[in-house]
């Protein structure tokens, strides 16, 4: 193994790309195969460390996996072999991809936010944005406040399992979407993200999870994920680190509105109020709410924060034999240990323009009851760590624009008009589900010819709190319907099986991203209220744990800076963390 102290290597490294092993082979088998490929002598080879493995699936009868590993080398050599392989480009000088954190608070700064002397930087929701936000701002000395509308993940498990078992009553404050993890705390879990991040920062979301309780495989798995019950503890963890930091976190601290004065001509945040009449005072506060805080969003914009519509998705849950999913990816390799429970991802042009695309798939997973508020009911997805259960299940979407939702508005232009549109489904679910929280759904075959379905065949839902089966037609817009019904027999020709007839429709999947976004300046404050840092999926600037995380250190970077400045406007002008 490669051993790195404070950013720096202890030997010098290559990166050694594409080296493609069998599907059977061992561990130890992989040190000879770099041997192999650079022609080197076992004795040459001090150290390796593997940064990834993907799986190489295009030839299905001979499925290998593709590793990018870190080599050790006797400084001479590693020159040797970098002119000896200098038309491959598999072979490179291995870049450090560590996090630096350049900037703690001073001693007197970190005393004055101790003391009061000083107003804490506050962040608003226990979500991974808000969770990094927070803890890379404990970790700069700067004693974050964070409060969360919900509970502790323990306690808020307790509330969200026992609503899915019918065992509980529906907690609006308590749930899938609300308290200690955010909305990601029920899902699968995922940690890849298309974000680009030159300053590292996806590296150090993913080695804070591994020092919180996460797998360390994270940190090399191609598409790496954790699971539901490995992600209550990860939560853990860090709450534990920002805490013996010197941060705090509440819960049950509903924010109901900001305090909000004009100074210098501009409008500034100078506090919050809680919903129990508490008054924070604050010079910065991070908005690191989720995409279901509807009530916080309505507030917002009455207090006139700028804010302004944008596209989302809305569809049904899909779920399949995993067998059947294993089988189309994996051919006769499905079951083999090293690849466990596949993945699909699929996208279709319809015929009315409608783009219809899988959505936060999860294999060998479960469908759950992710509303927010009463009267409602909305889908997603979750699977544990192991994906061991017996269907795949994933969210199949269509695009929805900011026109399509007009008249959802309480006024033309209302940027929460779409909000307004997913309530208005979200009921028409809870409606056609019998009004119990039970979720409508339907055989595909069924939803293709129009039909009710009078049963569920070999495909059982695995929805709690229920199903009971409907037509879906009714569940969602016409031109939505209209294009899934084109969409789902299309993707048949890339999964063989994936219109069988038995495979089972759960409605509805509405809460996919925000339909809204606060703009934010270069300095990520909102554009027409300073203080206020709208950051992470609510604010419409993440789509998921990994690049809500990132952002969330973005911002975290972005209220350091401001805060020296303002304690010390003398000091030199510098980043307050690595690279941007």
């Amino acid at each position: 193994m490669l051993e790195y102290t404070q950013g720096q290597r202890s030997a010098r490294v290559l990166r050694l790309n594409e080296l493609k092993l069998p599907l059977n082979h061992s561990d130890a088998d992989l040190a000879p195969a770099i041997c192999k490929r650079l022609k080197l002598s076992a004795a040459q080879l001090l150290q390796q460390r593997v940064v990834k493995r993907s799986v190489d699936a295009r030839n299905k009868r001979d499925i290998r996996l593709a590793y990018s590993v870190e080599i050790g080398l006797d400084p001479a050599l590693e020159q040797q072999l970098l002119r000896r392989f200098r038309n491959d480009p598999h072979l490179v000088p291995a870049a450090d991809n560590s996090y630096q954190l350049v900037t703690r608070a001073p001693a007197e700064l970190n005393a004055a936010l101790a003391s009061g002397a000083l107003p804490r930087p506050i962040v608003i929701g226990a979500g991974p944005c808000g969770y990094f936000c927070a803890l890379l701002l404990a970790q700069m000395g700067l004693r974050p406040l964070l409060l969360e509308r919900g509970k502790p993940v323990k306690e808020r498990s307790a509330d969200t399992f026992g609503f899915w078992k019918r065992t509980s009553p529906f907690n609006p404050e308590s749930n899938a979407q609300f308290g200690e993890g955010g909305a990601g705390t029920f899902s699968d879990g995922k940690l890849y993200s298309q974000v680009r991040d030159p300053g590292h920062r996806g590296r150090k979301v993913l080695e804070e999870l591994v020092a919180a309780g996460a797998n360390p495989d994270i940190l090399w798995l191609h598409r790496p994920h954790i699971g539901t019950f490995k992600l209550a503890t990860v939560v853990r963890g860090l709450r534990a680190q920002i805490e013996a930091l010197g941060g705090e976190i509440r819960f049950k601290s509903r924010v109901e509105r900001l305090e909000i004065n004009e100074r210098d001509g501009r409008r500034r945040v100078t506090g919050v109020v809680l919903t129990d009449a508490t008054r924070l005072a604050a010079d910065q506060v991070v908005l690191a709410v989720g995409h279901s805080a509807r009530d916080t969003f309505t507030t917002l914009r009455d207090q006139g924060v700028a804010m302004e519509p944008k596209p989302f998705s809305v569809g049904f849950r899909i779920e399949h034999p995993q067998p059947l999913i294993d089988q189309a990816r994996w051919g006769d390799c499905a079951g083999h240990p090293r690849l466990g429970a596949a993945e699909y991802k699929l996208v279709h042009h319809a015929s009315n323009g409608r783009c219809v695309y899988s959505f936060c798939m999860c294999p060998g997973g479960l469908v759950v009851g992710a509303t927010s508020e009463e009267g409602r009911v909305v889908t997603n997805g979750m699977s544990q760590h192991s994906r061991n259960e017996r269907n795949a299940n994933s969210g199949i979407v269509v695009n929805i624009e900011p026109a399509d939702v007009e008249a959802h508005g309480a006024w033309p232009g209302d940027p929460l008009a779409g909000m307004a549109f997913q309530r208005h489904w979200e009921s028409k679910a809870f409606a056609l589900g019998g009004g119990t929280y039970a979720a409508p759904g339907q055989r595909l075959g069924d939803f293709l010819a129009g039909m009710v379905s009078g049963a569920v065949g070999k495909v059982q839902p695995s929805y709690a709190p229920g199903v009971h089966l409907t037509d879906l037609s009714a569940s969602l817009p016409e031109f939505v319907i209209e294009a899934l019904r084109e969409a789902l027999p299309a993707f048949a020709a890339t999964i063989p099986g994936y219109a069988m007839a038995d495979a089972m429709l759960t409605g509805v999947e509405t809460r996919t991203s925000s339909p809204v976004r606060l703009p934010r300046d270069d300095a990520f404050e909102s554009v027409n209220t300073a203080g206020l840092y709208p950051a992470g999926e609510g604010a419409g600037y993440a789509g998921g744990i990994l690049s809500a995380g990132i952002d969330g250190l973005r911002v975290a970077e972005a209220v350091a800076l401001t805060l020296r400045r303002r304690w010390n406007p003398e000091a030199p002008d510098e980043s307050a963390c690595g690279p941007a």
